[in-house]
């Protein structure tokens, strides 16, 4: 499961994927865009400016747009900066404390199934959430103009 933080996260970058290369995106439009408040949407935005995943350019010509190709953005490197990853220390067994030095008979399945759930995120990206490269995706759509909300 994830935090509504970085699950705005996700849905505020995929807006801004979407316009790639073409225009920056105002935090109110990627709010209206992907139905999330507009407050928290801003903060988001903000947090992902200071980790570096998109710039922030304030005035009536502002807004944020990605860094870097949606294609090159895995979802565990956006989850992450919301979702401490964490390691289970509480026994599934409910025995004791369980830790890798000292395991519970089932330590070593479960965090196999945690690390085998978890895989998929480091290889998917925005890119193949968006389904196309957003230069593709702009030519098969039309390109949206200045005053267009993206929609996901």
């Amino acid at each position: 499961m994830l935090s509504h933080t970085a699950d705005y996260a996700l849905r505020a970058l995929l807006v801004l994927g979407r316009n790639y290369g073409q225009r920056s995106v105002r935090a109110d439009e990627v709010a209206d865009a992907t139905g999330t408040p507009r407050n928290y949407t801003a903060k988001v935005l903000n947090g992902l400016a200071k980790a570096g995943v998109v710039s922030s350019l304030r005035g009536p010509s502002g807004g944020f747009a990605l860094l870097q190709p949606p294609n090159s953005i895995s979802l565990a490197s956006i989850i992450d900066l919301f979702d401490e990853p964490h390691q289970h220390t509480k026994c599934l067994l409910g025995i004791r404390p369980c830790t890798p030095s000292e395991p519970c008979a089932a330590h070593h399945t479960w965090t196999a199934v945690m690390r085998a759930r978890r895989e998929p995120l480091t290889t998917i990206t925005l890119g193949d959430l968006l389904g196309s490269e957003p230069a593709a995706f702009a030519e098969s759509a039309g390109a949206p103009d200045a005053g267009a909300v993206a929609t996901i």
